[in-house]
């Protein structure tokens, strides 16, 4: 075989072994150098199928109890001075291989939509609510977490038989699980926490849209110097908490 034609065999994932050893004795250096690329893409494709599968542990404390529909539940947004909480619930196929999973803040901004799309596709049930900013003054910041993480389980169309939350304390009449870090530990909080993060940076998008001046595409809602700066000029949107200093104490003045 041409080196192209062998660059091309070994761009895929069906080589057999017979034909890998064949390579491997090929005396063409252009030949073992495809060689060495692929076995070190076939291992780090390993190690990253090993780490996913890690990250079903806590789902399979469920699985083991013959419970395989585990709801994965994370929120985005709790610390912003605009919009709203958001919050995902997602109910994933017993291990699932998803390439690149992890808490959204430890994955790049290309490869959570990448992630999101792929979630929504191969999830089982996937919802998604936002408290907006009057419900989160109204209630403050943690009940309206907690509020909205009851709603999204509610809302999925397929009923979870047991539950997995990102350090909530949360109580259904299912079993529950509340992981510190969750969201980089468990596959299905994982799956939540990327779904959440996609869909509220696009709806900051949109504000940023509605209400220009603010940096919203870019800062998300969060308190940036350049954000607070524009509030000082612009004023408070109706999106904005006005629970949340330094808001309070500018409406107060």
């Amino acid at each position: 075989m041409s080196i192209s034609e062998i660059k091309a065999l070994l761009s895929g994932d069906t080589v057999t072994e017979n034909v890998l050893k064949e390579l491997m004795n090929d005396p063409r250096k252009g030949v073992q150098q495809l060689v060495a690329s692929y076995i070190k893409r076939m291992n780090r494709e390993a190690a990253e199928r090993l780490r996913v599968e890690d990250m079903y542990e806590p789902e399979s404390s469920f699985y083991k109890k013959g419970m395989t529909l585990i709801a994965g539940i994370d929120e985005v947004g709790r610390g912003p001075l605009a919009g709203p909480v958001t919050v995902a619930a997602v109910i994933l196929k017993p291990h699932t291989f998803f390439a690149g999973i992890n808490d959204s803040k430890k994955v790049s901004p290309k490869k959570r939509e990448e992630l999101a799309e792929e979630i929504h596709k191969k999830a089982l049930a996937v919802s998604i609510v936002c408290l907006p900013a009057e419900e989160i003054d109204a209630l403050n910041i943690y009940q309206a977490t907690m509020e909205a993480m009851y709603r999204a389980v509610s809302c999925l169309k397929t009923a979870p038989e047991a539950v997995i939350v990102d350090a909530m304390p949360l109580h259904f009449g299912i079993p529950s699980l509340s992981l510190v870090h969750g969201d980089a530990r468990s596959a299905s909080v994982a799956a939540a926490s990327i779904v959440a993060k996609v869909y509220r940076d696009h709806l900051m998008e949109e504000y940023d849209k509605e209400y220009p001046g603010y940096g919203f595409a870019q800062n998300k809602g969060y308190g940036t110097a350049d954000h607070i700066e524009a509030i000082r000029r612009l004023g408070i949107t109706p999106i904005h908490r006005k629970s949340f200093e330094p808001l309070k104490s500018m409406i107060m003045r």
